[in-house]
């Protein structure tokens, strides 16, 4: 089987982020003296060993070091059968019999040569989780490829970066891959996006998970905004644009028709509606929302950009809410009759 006609299965967290100005306005904290130990295992070169060592013996040592994350990535993300059962050997041999293989090795090795600059974005993004969650039990690092089936993974006490989905928006792979993954969705396949989706991950999946019993896009609008709040705490140096994963242009579209934006949501009496079908499309990824805009232009995922401004509409109206407070409010009216929320394009 060809490594890279993996089916699919990108946990790819509906990514978000938005605005006007790259530059955060929240005051920023210090974070220096608060101690964490960042390391992002390499467990793609040590993956290699069962290429070039006997099979057996390294399986061992790497389910010894890897524990759950072995069994769950020969599992879930490559797919070769139970990892308690030596038949998926066979598996790997095909896997690393294929050219694909070394050639997906190659790039992702002259990619990342070292991971020094993710781990200091990671110790500083780590630092800030510790300052508002002391008793956060911060998860194992490991670094990996999956042929492109998924760009993170989580799991028991551990974090994963798929680095084949991070190789640059210009990788010579991405174009072969569209239909699983879309120019607007592959451009963000940087490696300056590698913190914001571990961050995002962490918020989504284990920190904050979404309540299924909220089915409103308010609902979803405060959920999603209070998500990207977040991430304005705890990565206040990254732009608003690489958080919610607009281009300069979707960005300043947004900005430019706020007003508009909010005019209608509420003209098309869109805030209390439940049914997925018919509010999805705001909060999905997409090249564009449908129904705004001329000529395709508008930007994706605006029930997340307009929640995200409503939170921070909040917050800026309530300086004395901490940030455990706020995504403890469960009340998403509230929020939103606090917040005054009354935008106006420029």
């Amino acid at each position: 089987m060809n490594f890279y006609s993996l089916k699919t299965r990108l946990f790819y967290l509906s990514f978000i982020t938005l605005v006007f100005s790259a530059c955060n306005k929240h005051k920023k904290i210090d974070v220096s003296d608060i101690q964490v130990d960042v390391k992002i295992e390499r467990f793609d070169r040590d993956f290699d060993s069962l290429r070039v060592k006997p099979m057996d013996e390294q399986a061992g040592i790497l389910y010894k070091k890897y524990g759950a994350f072995y069994t769950d990535y020969i599992e879930r993300v490559m797919k070769a059968g139970s990892a308690r059962d030596t038949i998926y050997f066979n598996r790997l041999r095909a896997i690393f019999a294929d050219k694909a293989y070394v050639d997906l090795k190659h790039d992702v090795d002259a990619a990342y040569p070292n991971l020094d600059k993710q781990t200091e974005e990671l110790t500083d993004a780590f630092k800030h989780i510790k300052y508002y969650y002391p008793k956060k039990a911060l998860p194992k690092l490991y670094a990996y490829f999956s042929g492109f089936e998924a760009q993170t993974a989580i799991g028991d006490g551990y974090f994963g970066i798929g680095l084949d989905l991070f190789l640059g928006a210009d990788s010579k792979f991405y174009p072969s891959l569209v239909n699983a993954f879309p120019r607007y969705v592959s451009r963000r396949f940087t490696p300056d996006n590698i913190t914001p989706r571990v961050v995002e991950g962490m918020a989504r999946e284990d920190m904050f998970p979404e309540d299924e019993r909220d089915k409103s896009l308010l609902a979803k609008m405060v959920y999603n905004g209070k998500i990207m709040y977040y991430m304005d705490q705890i990565l206040p140096d990254v732009p608003d644009s690489t958080k919610i994963g607009y281009s300069a242009k979707q960005t300043k579209w947004c900005d430019d028709y706020k007003g508009d934006i909010w005019s209608y949501f509420l003209e098309e009496n869109l805030l209390y509606e439940s049914d997925y079908q018919k509010i999805q499309k705001y909060l999905n990824e997409a090249p564009f929302t449908p129904g705004l805009g001329q000529d395709n232009e508008s930007a994706p995922k605006l029930a997340v950009w307009t929640g995200w401004q409503i939170v921070r509409a909040y917050m800026d109206k309530h300086p004395d809410v901490t940030l455990q407070q706020l995504m403890a409010d469960t009340d998403a009216q509230k929020i939103l009759n606090e917040a005054k929320y009354r935008p106006k394009n420029p």
